[in-house]
């Protein structure tokens, strides 16, 4: 593989190359590990570093495997950014958050606004270009030991992916392509996350929190849809009931006000950062 070719070229390069590939028994084929240490590591100026002889190894950036990875997830308006905020001022986390700029500027085009807009036609639009800046932001360089994500390329999949679906706002053959998509990267590159924080708020709180904002493109959101986010996430971080949970996951309650979240988010310092603990 050429030095000359950027990292997430490479990665679309080797699925499409996955894709059509045979299945018979003499070819390649990329498959799920049965542990970690199978991998190939991408090195700093982007080429390939093949670290055993198996073929069954998974992608990962040089160093993955020593950061901590903690990942915010909660509903729209559930208080991502002030849980964010408050942890920048730790001097050995680097916060990541959600690329919502280039969501609403591709090119001059604003595909989240468009996707409020008319979700039928522009959900695959959005979700296709969410899940490849999510992905872009996971293997991202580390600066720091602990790297603190808003979000994640999990929760864009199982949950606003999901409710467009079945919602009936995405056609089926969208979310299968889209599907195939996120079963490819997750089985074939390492995305490793040590720990979900659930910020648990309420659909009527973070409705009001949405209208004192006055984000552009959140004017449109109604309450039905914050219910139908709250339960997908309900089902997957509190009940497990639907897609796999990735790692551990810590429980915060949010309706409070600016300062209780602060004391709370104080309270669960060490056990945030000590990610062992748990």
């Amino acid at each position: 593989m050429s030095a000359s070719f950027s990292r997430l070229e490479f990665l679309f390069i080797s699925a499409q190359r996955a894709v059509t590939q045979t299945v018979c028994g003499g070819c390649r084929r990329w498959r799920q590990l049965p542990v970690w240490s199978q991998r190939r590591a991408l090195s700093q100026n982007n080429t390939i570093i093949n670290i055993n002889n198996s073929n069954t190894e998974k992608l990962v950036r040089n160093g993955d495997n020593k950061k901590t990875v903690i990942c915010i997830e909660g509903n729209i308006a559930s208080g991502k950014t002030t849980c964010l905020e408050y942890f920048s001022r730790t001097s050995n986390i680097e916060i990541v958050t959600e690329p919502i700029s280039k969501w609403r500027n591709v090119r001059g085009h604003n595909p989240l606004a468009l996707m409020y807009q008319d979700p039928q036609r522009w959900g695959i639009t959005l979700q296709t270009y969410v899940q490849l800046t999510m992905l872009e932001r996971h293997l991202s360089a580390a600066s720091a030991p602990v790297m603190m994500l808003e979000r994640s390329i999990f929760s864009a999949k199982y949950i606003f992916v999901e409710n467009l679906y079945r919602s009936g706002q995405m056609p089926e053959v969208d979310y299968a392509v889209l599907s195939e998509w996120f079963d490819w990267i997750t089985t074939n590159i390492f995305l490793p996350v040590d720990l979900i924080v659930y910020l648990q708020t309420s659909p009527q709180t973070c409705h009001e929190r949405l209208k004192q904002r006055c984000r552009e493109e959140e004017k449109v959101i109604p309450l039905e849809y914050l219910e139908s986010i709250h339960q997908l996430y309900e089902d997957w971080l509190i009940r497990f009931t639907s897609s796999p949970v990735p790692a551990p996951v810590l429980v915060i309650p949010s309706d409070c006000d600016l300062q209780k979240m602060l004391h709370r988010y104080e309270e669960h310092r060490d056990k945030i950062l000590t990610v062992s603990n748990l």
